[in-house]
C-alpha cells in the first residue's frame, strides 16, 4: 500500500489531496509503464549495432575411400573437431548509426515525460472540476436549508391565516424542487468520483474524499517574455527538433553508409578432438566499394536524395509548430485576462444577489413580498454563487492549459 503513502483509508473510501491523486495516477497507469518499457528497449540498441557477431561450432570430418580394400562400405577416417568465429564488419555510417538510436531513446524518453505530464494535468483538472462540484452540492444544500426555513414559516403563517393555500403549496413545490436537484447533483458527483478512482487505478475503492479548495488570485501574464523564455521547452518544439537531428544524422548514415566503403574483418580458429591435436587459425579482410550509389537514378542513391529532401519537409513542420505554438500562447493569456474579468462580475454578483435576498427575507416577514418572489431571488442567489464557481474553475483550468502550453508548473504561474 505504499502507493497512497499519506493517504487515510478505510474499507471502501479514501482521502485523496491533489499531490496524493498525481502520484497514485502516475504511479498506476498502465500507458506510462508501457512507455516505460519503450525508453528501455531504445536504450539497450545501441551497442548491438556494432557489437561484433560470435559463432561456436563443433562436428565430424569424414574423410578416405567408400570401399576399403576388404569389399566394406563406409568413410574410415574421422576426425572431430571444434571452430570459434568472429566476424566485425566496420562502416563509415555507423557512428551515425549509434547516434541515432540514441536520438531515438532520448524521444522514447520526451515521449514518456510528455504522456506523464499530460496525466497529470488530467488529473489535476479532474480533482479541480470535482472541487467545484462539491462545492456547488453546499449552494444547492444552502438552497434546501432556506427553503426548509420559508416553507416552515408559510407553515405558521397559514396557520395564522396570514397567507392563502396556494403560498403554503408553493412553499412546498419550491422545496421538492430543491431536494430533486440536490439529490441529481449528488448522484452525478458519487458518479464522477468513480470514474477519477477508475482514472488512478483505485477500482478497490468505492467512494473518496478530496482534500483542497480552489484558491484564485489575479495572474498578470507577458505572453511575449513567456514565448521567448519557454517556447523553446514544449515538448512538441522539442521533438520537432530531434526529429530534425534524427534525418539529418539519418541522412549522413544513407551517405556514409552506401557510398563509402566498407572493410569487413573476420577470424577463425579450429582444434581437433583427437590425437594428435591439430590446431588451425584463419583470418581475413574484405574491403567493399559500392558503385550504383555514385550513379544518378539508382535506389541507392535516390535513398539519400530522399533523406535530404524529409530533413527540409521536417524543418518546415517546425517552422510551422513554431508559429502556431506562439500564436496558441498569445490566445490563452488574452484569454485569462477575459476570464478575470468575468469572475469579478461574478463576484460583484454574488453580492448583489445576496442583498437582494436579505430584502426580499426581510420583505416577506413584514407582509410586502410573497413567497414567490422570495423564492424566485434565492434562486437568483444560488445561480450567481454558481456561476462564480464555475468562472473560478475556467479560470483555474485556462492557467493549466497555459502551463502546458509553456511546459512550466502550473504553480509557478499562479505565484
Amino acid at each position: 500500500m505504499g502507493a497512497l503513502c499519506n493517504a487515510q483509508l478505510s474499507d471502501t473510501s479514501i482521502t485523496l489531496s491533489l499531490d496524493d491523486a498525481v502520484r497514485i495516477g502516475v504511479e498506476n497507469s498502465l500507458s506510462l509503464r508501457r512507455s516505460a518499457i519503450d525508453v528501455s528497449v531504445a536504450d539497450n540498441r545501441l551497442w548491438a549495432e556494432i557489437f561484433p557477431s560470435i559463432s561456436a561450432s563443433a562436428g565430424v570430418d569424414y574423410s578416405g575411400p567408400l570401399v576399403s580394400n576388404a569389399g566394406s562400405w563406409g568413410l574410415r577416417n574421422n576426425s572431430p573437431s571444434a571452430n570459434l568465429g568472429l566476424n566485425l564488419t566496420m562502416n563509415a555510417g555507423i557512428p551515425f548509426a549509434m547516434k541515432n538510436i540514441r536520438l531515438a531513446y532520448e524521444a522514447k524518453l520526451l515521449d514518456y515525460e510528455d504522456a506523464r505530464n499530460q496525466l497529470e494535468l488530467q488529473i489535476t483538472k479532474s480533482f479541480y472540476g470535482l472541487i467545484t462540484e462539491r462545492n456547488n452540492l453546499s449552494v444547492l444544500t444552502d438552497v434546501v436549508n432556506l427553503a426548509e426555513l420559508q416553507l416552515g414559516r408559510d407553515t405558521i403563517a397559514f396557520n395564522n391565516g396570514l397567507i392563502r393555500e396556494l403560498s403554503l403549496l408553493n412553499s412546498r413545490l419550491a422545496l421538492a424542487n430543491a431536494r430533486f436537484v440536490l439529490s441529481g447533483a449528488m448522484s452525478t458527483y458519487a458518479n464522477r468520483i468513480g470514474d477519477f478512482l477508475v482514472l488512478l487505478g483505485l477500482t478497490q475503492y468505492s467512494e473518496a474524499e478530496l482534500s483542497g479548495e480552489i484558491t484564485i488570485s489575479k495572474v498578470e501574464l507577458d505572453a511575449e517574455r513567456l514565448i521567448m523564455e519557454n517556447l523553446l521547452r514544449r515538448p512538441d518544439i522539442v521533438g520537432r527538433r530531434r526529429a530534425i537531428e534524427r534525418l539529418e544524422t539519418a541522412e549522413k548514415q544513407a551517405l556514409f553508409s552506401s557510398r563509402a566503403p566498407s572493410l569487413s574483418l573476420r577470424t577463425s580458429w579450429n582444434r581437433g578432438l583427437v590425437k594428435p591435436f591439430a590446431d588451425s587459425l584463419s583470418a581475413g579482410a574484405t574491403l567493399s566499394i559500392p558503385i550504383d550509389p555514385w550513379i544518378p537514378g539508382t535506389k541507392s542513391s535516390q535513398s539519400v536524395r530522399n533523406s535530404r529532401l524529409a530533413v527540409e519537409q521536417a524543418k518546415l513542420d517546425l517552422q510551422s509548430t513554431e508559429t502556431s505554438a506562439a500564436a496558441q500562447i498569445r490566445t490563452l493569456a488574452a484569454n485569462l485576462g477575459n476570464l478575470w474579468d468575468s469572475i469579478e462580475i461574478a463576484r460583484l454578483s454574488v453580492e448583489v444577489a445576496e442583498r437582494s435576498y436579505e430584502l426580499a427575507d426581510l420583505g416577506f416577514r413584514n407582509g410586502t413580498v410573497d413567497s414567490l418572489r422570495l423564492d424566485d431571488e434565492r434562486n437568483k442567489l444560488a445561480n450567481a454563487k454558481q456561476r462564480l464557481l464555475q468562472s473560478e474553475l475556467s479560470y483555474l483550468n485556462m492557467i493549466l492549459d497555459i502551463s502546458a502550453a509553456l511546459n512550466v508548473s502550473w504553480k509557478e504561474l499562479m505565484e
